[in-house]
């Protein structure tokens, strides 16, 4: 009985302690600008900016790496120029959500795969699939839907809110002070950047916010934001017997174009101005 009360005194102290770090440690912030599409949900946050943008960057280099040594990277050159052309008309107005954006370290890439699908890391770190030009025969506007989209989950950080929700959930269910980020290394944040990139789907939230951050970076670019609801309408469609591999971890649906379709007005003004 002394030693289960001792342990038990150890047990709730460590948990008292836990959750006091979490406390300190977890940060509300406020990672974008609405913008004039109105985008102004707050994060927390367990795990510094600098930290994840390390580890992505790893990740990063670890894909371009291995797209490289196979001899899968920037392989088409005209494929290449107009990925690298859509994305440097984005980037420029990724400054009207978070202003320091224009700082990021942005990189492009293209892989050659059958895969549809795209994504951009941390830290402004693109990959587009040349299975998305190719069997979704996407237009420049719907290409720069994906990429607008791609860049938007980067803007608002979500892969950081993701992994701070993970950290999170162990402190709780172990009871003790281990999600922090603190003690993570660059190599263990780079492995799961990755899975959170390529295998774990987004909440709704999230897709939600990529959608509309999207749409109002390609109006600005003068991209017509109408080109998002046809993209979303092929993704549906493509896939034969399954839908394309972007779809699993960015849902698709009636509801998502929906949302689009209403946000559409909102953003058209400025595809206007920008198409003068």
């Amino acid at each position: 009985m002394r030693f289960n009360a001792r342990f038990h005194g150890t047990l709730r102290a460590a948990l008292i302690a836990g959750v006091a770090l979490l406390v300190t440690a977890c940060q509300t912030v406020q990672t974008t600008q609405p913008g004039a599409i109105g985008v102004n949900r707050k994060q927390m946050m367990l795990v510094s900016s600098e930290k994840v943008d390390e580890g992505a960057k790893v990740a990063y280099d670890q894909e371009v790496g291995k797209a490289r040594t196979a001899g899968k990277l920037n392989t088409n050159k005209e494929q290449f120029d107009r990925v690298q052309r859509i994305s440097q008309r984005l980037i420029p107005h990724t400054k009207i959500f978070p202003p320091d954006a224009g700082n990021s370290n942005w990189e492009v890439n293209v892989q050659t795969t059958e895969d549809v699908n795209a994504y951009c890391m941390p830290g402004g770190k693109i990959m587009v699939y040349t299975g998305l030009i190719d069997t979704i025969k996407t237009t420049d506007a719907e290409l720069a839907a994906v990429i607008g989209h791609e860049i938007a989950h980067a803007l608002r950080e979500h892969s950081r809110e993701r992994l701070s929700r993970a950290y999170a959930e162990q402190l709780v269910l172990a009871g003790v002070a281990v999600a922090t980020g603190g003690e993570q290394t660059t190599m263990q944040l780079a492995s799961q950047i990755s899975a959170v990139t390529f295998t774990l789907p987004h909440s709704r939230e999230q897709e939600a916010e990529a959608d509309r951050i999207g749409l109002e970076l390609m109006a600005r670019a003068g991209y017509d934001p109408n080109a998002a609801v046809t993209l979303w309408q092929k993704m549906s469609k493509a896939g034969g017997g399954g839908p394309p591999e972007f779809l699993s971890t960015h849902p698709s649906g009636e509801s998502r174009i929906r949302d689009l379709e209403k946000n559409i007005p909102r953003v058209l003004p400025l595809y206007q101005a920008a198409a003068k």
